[in-house]
């Protein structure tokens, strides 16, 4: 519990809320990582579309930003953070047969009006629970840990999350090893058992518990007030607030072209790896576990090794993970372009090593980047350029996937290598913004222990 509630930082807590990753992870692998592969090369669909649908939850993101606000300042059924985030993963769970019932329609006629229709409502009410749930329960899990060790947490929160990929991307593998229309159905029941299940699981109580603790606390008259406070400015307002400042603004777009950059390979992997290496199911569905299973292992040896770092002076680590990546992403280029099977998996560990770097020193600077009174609004924020940029980047992967191979007529070696290239690109130019930022004078500005003359020393530094 938070040291701000008067108890100490429990990780059997974080642990707790961390396995409501497991349900997201089993969703999240179910929509990009079988229905994308199922659509695009069992199917033969163009990348474009599927690639769209898949982005059409993130191209919605500001709905994070007023989830986070209200979860700030309006309960509702009582609850601050635990009743939004139970909304939206309800709506996620009624999306899943949706995306059953388009692929059925689409395997009769891939022009199938009604399979579009459902394949575009599950999108959009997956699309709008991730949204109304991801940035409540960030914020419940920052109210849950002391300043010092609100980076640490919500890195927890996602490291369980990446983990829990890797897991699932290897177990789906095993388990469908074709396209079996009725596997795809037990994919489905399963992940909304199974995932709802830990969706109730993590922070059941846990909220409550928080509250109870806080009413004790001289500070919640103060925070209460400073609740109202926010409800009164209003959303707008609020927002208006947290733009104008230009380290926001510098943050926001430095997030936005690194998670842009990182996932524009997201919905064409598998294809990558079928339409060039002609690579079975099986081995291409295993394709985002390899990376993502470096990126657990990177994050969890950053935890240990960086974890008595204040999360304030976290750039270098932050800057030092982009670069890997940019190696990662240059590696599979070469892999694409001379058609060099054997560094395929050598890239993928590359680029998802930096990425576990990359994300734990993120992550610590999203806690910092944040006040304490309007966490949820920040977050939103930061959730936003997540989303949107991880949305964007997906299409924009699949729609150049699409012009260079179907519109040009390059070769997909050529093709799929230019994409990479260009995300090493972006990533290197992330690299360069970050290295503008004055973090450090936001974080003392938001009274997080760190002097004025300090802020000076370490920036020259």
């Amino acid at each position: 519990m938070s040291e701000q509630t008067g108890q100490t930082f429990s990780i059997w807590r974080a642990l707790r809320l961390s396995s409501f990753q497991i349900g997201s992870a089993m969703g999240d692998i179910l929509v990009t990582s079988i229905w994308n592969r199922i659509l695009i090369t069992s199917f033969g669909i163009p990348a474009a579309p599927v690639s769209f649908l898949i982005a059409l939850r993130y191209l919605l993101s500001p709905l994070s930003l007023w989830a986070g606000f209200m979860s700030d300042t309006k309960p509702l059924w009582g609850m601050r953070r635990t009743s939004y985030i139970w909304l939206g993963r309800g709506l996620m769970v009624l999306s899943l047969p949706l995306l059953g019932l388009s692929v059925g329609r689409l395997a009769g006629s891939t022009t199938d009006v009604l399979g579009w229709s459902f394949a575009v409502a599950s999108s959009l009410l997956y699309g709008i629970g991730t949204l109304i749930s991801g940035s409540p329960f960030l914020a419940l899990v920052r109210d849950s840990a002391p300043k010092e060790r609100q980076g640490l947490a919500i890195s927890m929160a996602e490291t369980m999350l990446i983990i829990f990929f890797a897991i699932v991307g290897i177990s789906f593998s095993i388990w469908m090893r074709a396209y079996d229309p009725m596997v795809f159905w037990e994919m489905i029941v399963g992940t909304a058992v199974i995932g709802g299940f830990f969706w109730l699981f993590a922070i059941w109580g846990a909220e409550k518990r928080a509250n109870a603790m806080a009413a004790s606390s001289p500070a919640t008259t103060q925070a209460a007030l400073g609740r109202r406070s926010l409800q009164a400015a209003g959303f707008w307002s609020t927002f208006g607030k947290i733009w104008q400042d230009p380290r926001t603004r510098g943050f926001f777009v430095f997030l936005s072209l690194a998670t842009l950059s990182a996932w524009a390979q997201d919905a064409i992997l598998e294809p990558f790896g079928g339409e060039v290496f002609g690579l079975p199911f099986e081995r291409t569905t295993r394709l985002n576990s390899y990376w993502q299973a470096a990126t657990v292992v990177t994050l969890l040896v950053g935890s240990f090794l960086w974890r008595k770092r204040p999360p304030e002076r976290q750039s270098p680590v932050t800057q030092g993970g982009l670069l890997a990546m940019v190696a990662g992403m240059v590696l599979l280029g070469m892999a694409s372009l001379f058609n060099q099977v054997h560094l395929l998996e050598l890239s993928l560990l590359v680029f998802g090593g930096g990425f576990g770097i990359y994300t734990f020193g993120g992550l610590s600077l999203m806690a910092v980047m944040s006040s304490d009174k309007e966490a949820g609004a920040y977050l939103g924020l930061w959730t936003i350029s997540i989303l949107l940029f991880k949305g964007l980047g997906t299409f924009l992967g699949g729609a150049l996937r699409d012009l260079l191979l179907l519109g040009l007529g390059l070769p997909a070696t050529t093709t799929y290598g230019v994409i990479f290239v260009v995300e090493a690109v972006g990533l290197l130019t992330a690299v360069m913004i970050l290295s503008r930022l004055d973090i450090l004078s936001f974080a003392h500005d938001m009274g997080r222990g760190i002097s004025r003359s300090e802020v000076q020393v370490l920036t020259a530094d």
